[in-house]
């Protein structure tokens, strides 16, 4: 396996602050098949970490029981290879405590990029600069949103707040697993290509997706 594509990537999922589909401020429950996928997108691209952040106590009991069974229990042996993934899974309670971690491991802060389903053109961030932003070496926490997606004030905060996946339709209610994906396949280099060939192939497939 090539390794080394994302040496300070890291990937956070975010129960809250996010929104539900009466736009209120909630905490999402934790699914624990996303745990699961996102473990193993992460290990797949070479990321270093994988955060679920929730404040909600209960809920990080259970994300610890689901991650515990499959790095020391029964399911460490019976499946290595998603032990392998689990094992980039940390848990915390928020946001800044990601940050935090990410900061005093790398001593140096990490860039701050979310996701979102719409368009914000005051930070946006096409897939071509993301990949050469992640490509840069300094440490990147790309988080993706639950529920009905991340608090608005979350999103202005943050340093960019990458494109929306746009496909063939109006349709736009990927799952968080789906849409993670196809964000971390189209910002993670190729042998051979440069950051920029990378950029112009994203934006290419872009504009080609939105072609009616």
């Amino acid at each position: 396996m090539k390794t080394g594509l994302h040496r300070r990537l890291y990937i956070g999922l975010l129960h809250y602050p996010v929104y539900n589909k009466h736009a209120q401020k909630i905490a999402a429950a934790i699914t624990t098949v996303d745990l699961h996928d996102l473990a193993r997108l992460g290990r797949t691209y070479d990321v270093k970490r994988f955060f679920v952040m929730t404040p909600l106590e209960d809920q990080q009991r259970l994300a610890l029981q689901v991650v515990q069974h499959w790095t020391r229990g029964y399911g460490a042996t019976y499946n290595p290879h998603r032990k392998e993934a689990m094992e980039l899974v940390r848990i915390c309670a928020s946001l800044e405590e990601c940050l935090a971690g990410i900061q005093e491991a790398e001593a140096e802060r990490p860039l701050l990029i979310v996701t979102d389903a719409g368009r914000w053109p005051d930070h946006n961030l096409d897939y071509g600069r993301a990949a050469e932003l992640i490509g840069s070496g300094r440490p990147v926490l790309l988080v993706f949103g639950t529920a009905w997606g991340l608090d608005r004030a979350l999103l202005q905060a943050a340093d960019y707040i990458l494109d929306p996946i746009e496909g063939l339709s109006d349709y736009n209610h990927l799952s968080v697993r789906a849409a993670a994906a196809i964000i971390l396949d189209r910002v993670s280099p190729r042998p051979g290509l440069s950051e920029r060939s990378i950029g112009n192939r994203c934006s290419l497939r872009c504009r080609l997706l939105t072609v009616s």
